[in-house]
């Protein structure tokens, strides 16, 4: 079976065909001479062909050393730059972070804490995955991210959750509709009106029909978009009642081109959270950023 070189061997080659001296490699290396001596015949040992002519205080590389010289070097200068790399990765500031994220976080919430994360570690090399809550629990199990901007999911074994905040999906309509004048929305009425949802298939939409079913309300005509602000754009124009947590749709109640109302059959609320893969020891990026989307939820009216 073939073996791998010895490094501590190659080191001590290395060195000894640049000084061509023992007593000068055993200087350098911090070790005896009979330990570089040692090594040398280890390694010719191990490789079948002597590397070294002895001729008396000096050494000189045979062809075979010649041959081996400029990998040896070129194997250790390799392994040098590894561990300085990997001693960079963990020092404030280097590194990596994957980051994935539902399409509503990377929108609404994330661009805050990437200008904030930003200025703490610049040179951070930042990736982000975008996708709704299968998706991010996927892409964790898979270690494609390391964190995930995402709503709780159903139970998941060997995830780790950090809650942020709590919201409610509502009704959102121009101040025009019918259901805006009456300031509620019957189960009813509900099932004639065309919804407009976010993409069909999305955990929110599994919620969505769940809550419904729960109520025993129908569900009418349903108009899928995979963008909220579409969604908030057609409500406003009256083509159909969008359903939305509202504050996506902040800026919007403000100014009263829409209305918000609760959903027939009680509130539905959803949990968004930072998730990881369960007993997985964060870096300090990680934690960093975490903290961060923390901070930033603080600021949200989920309301």
């Amino acid at each position: 079976m073939t073996t791998t070189l010895d490094s501590r061997q190659l080191l001590a080659f290395a060195t000894l065909a640049r000084c061509g001296s023992f007593t000068q490699t055993a200087k350098d290396l911090h070790l005896t001479q009979s330990a570089i001596s040692h090594a040398i015949k280890a390694l010719e040992v191990d490789v079948g062909v002597p590397l070294f002519e002895r001729v008396g205080k000096r050494v000189f590389l045979t062809a075979a050393g010649e041959i081996l010289r400029p990998a040896a070097e070129r194997i250790l200068r390799d392994m040098h730059d590894t561990r300085t790399a990997l001693e960079e990765a963990g020092s404030w500031g280097r590194g990596r972070l994957r980051v994935g994220a539902s399409v509503t976080a990377c929108q609404y919430l994330l661009p805050t804490v990437l200008r904030e994360f930003r200025q703490s570690f610049p040179d951070c090399a930042l990736r982000m995955e975008p996708g709704d809550g299968p998706r991010m629990v996927e892409l964790l199990r898979s270690n494609l991210v390391d964190l995930a901007i995402m709503l709780e999911p159903a139970k998941e074994e060997g995830l780790e959750f950090r809650r942020l905040f709590t919201d409610e999906m509502r009704v959102l309509v121009s101040p025009m509709h019918a259901w805006a004048r009456a300031g509620r929305v019957s189960p009813e009425a509900f099932a004639k009106e065309t919804l407009i949802v976010y993409n069909k298939g999305s955990y929110t939409d599994a919620l969505l029909a769940e809550h419904l079913r729960a109520a025993g309300v129908e569900l009418g005509a349903t108009m899928e978009l995979g963008s909220m602000e579409a969604i908030k754009e057609l409500a406003k124009v009256g083509v159909g009642a969008g359903v939305l947590a509202t504050w996506v749709a902040r800026r919007e109640m403000e100014e009263g081109s829409l209305v918000s109302l609760p959903l027939p059959g009680g509130k539905l609320k959803r949990t968004w959270g930072v998730g990881h893969l369960r007993g997985r020891k964060l870096s300090l990026a990680e934690e960093t950023f975490a903290g961060l989307c923390e901070a930033v939820a603080q600021t949200v009216d989920a309301g």
